[in-house]
C-alpha cells in the first residue's frame, strides 16, 4: 500500500474512532436528503449496490432490510466505522451485506468486492464532499457499473436560497470535520452528461441545503 493510501486510511480512523459511537444520533438531523435518496432507488431481485463511504452502515441496512434478495456492499476508509458497521448488520441478522476497506478512487468490483459482473447502483450519500479525489472516485464508480447502471450522490449543495448567516454558521461548522462544498462538482457532473457519459438529473432539498444527483450510465 503506497503512503498516500496508507496516510489516508489513518486519517479516516483518527476522525471516526470515537465518533462512530455517535455519529448516528447526530447526522440525522442535518443530513438531509438520504432517505429520499434511498426511497428513490429502484432495486431489483438480484441487484449489486454499494455504498461509497458507507461508515456506520446506516444506509445499507436500511436498504438490506427492504430488498433482501438484493447484494449489498460498502466500502470506507475507516476501520473503526467499519466494525461499527458490521456490528449493526450482524445484530440486525442481515446476510445480504458485505463491507470491504478501501478508497473510493482505488476500488474494483472485481477486486473489492469479488464480483464477475459491475455493479446495478453505486451511490455517495454525504461523502463526496470528504474526499479530495472526489473526480477520481466518480470516473471510477462510472468504471465500475453495468451499462445503464446508476450512480446516485446526494450531499451538501450551495445554499444558494438560504439565509446568508446560516449559510456561513453551516460550512463553519463543517469545516471542523473537513467536508467541502467542492464549486467544480456541478460542472463536472454536467460535463459528463453533455459528453455523452450518461444521463444526469439534479434535484434539490430544502432551497439548495442539498442535492441529489442521480446518473445514468450509457448503455
Amino acid at each position: 500500500m503506497s503512503k498516500p493510501a496508507t496516510s489516508a486510511f489513518q486519517a479516516m480512523d483518527a476522525m471516526y474512532r470515537n465518533q462512530r459511537y455517535f455519529y448516528d444520533a447526530t447526522r440525522k438531523f442535518y443530513l438531509m436528503g438520504r432517505d429520499q435518496l434511498l426511497s428513490r432507488m429502484n432495486i431489483a431481485s438480484g441487484m449489486t449496490v454499494a455504498e461509497i463511504g458507507c461508515g456506520t452502515g446506516r444506509n445499507l441496512e436500511i436498504l438490506a432490510r427492504r430488498y433482501r434478495d438484493a447484494q449489498f456492499f460498502g466500502l470506507d476508509a475507516s476501520a473503526a466505522m467499519l466494525r461499527t458497521a458490521h456490528s449493526k448488520i450482524e445484530k440486525a441478522g442481515l446476510d445480504n451485506v458485505n463491507f470491504r476497506p478501501a478508497l473510493a478512487d482505488e476500488f474494483t468490483y472485481r477486486e473489492t468486492f469479488g464480483l464477475d459482473e459491475a455493479l446495478d447502483i453505486i451511490f455517495f450519500s454525504y461523502s463526496i464532499t470528504m474526499i479530495p479525489t472526489w473526480r477520481e472516485s466518480i470516473e471510477r464508480s462510472i468504471d465500475n457499473l453495468k451499462p445503464g447502471g446508476k450512480m446516485y450522490i446526494v450531499d451538501f449543495y450551495d445554499q444558494r436560497d438560504l439565509p446568508a448567516w446560516f449559510k456561513a454558521l453551516l460550512k463553519a461548522w463543517l469545516r471542523k470535520f473537513h467536508v467541502q462544498f467542492w464549486s467544480d462538482l456541478m460542472p463536472f457532473l454536467y460535463e459528463l452528461d453533455k459528453s455523452g457519459a450518461g444521463r444526469l438529473e439534479i434535484s434539490t432539498v430544502a432551497r439548495r441545503y442539498a442535492f441529489i444527483a442521480d446518473f445514468t450510465k450509457a448503455a
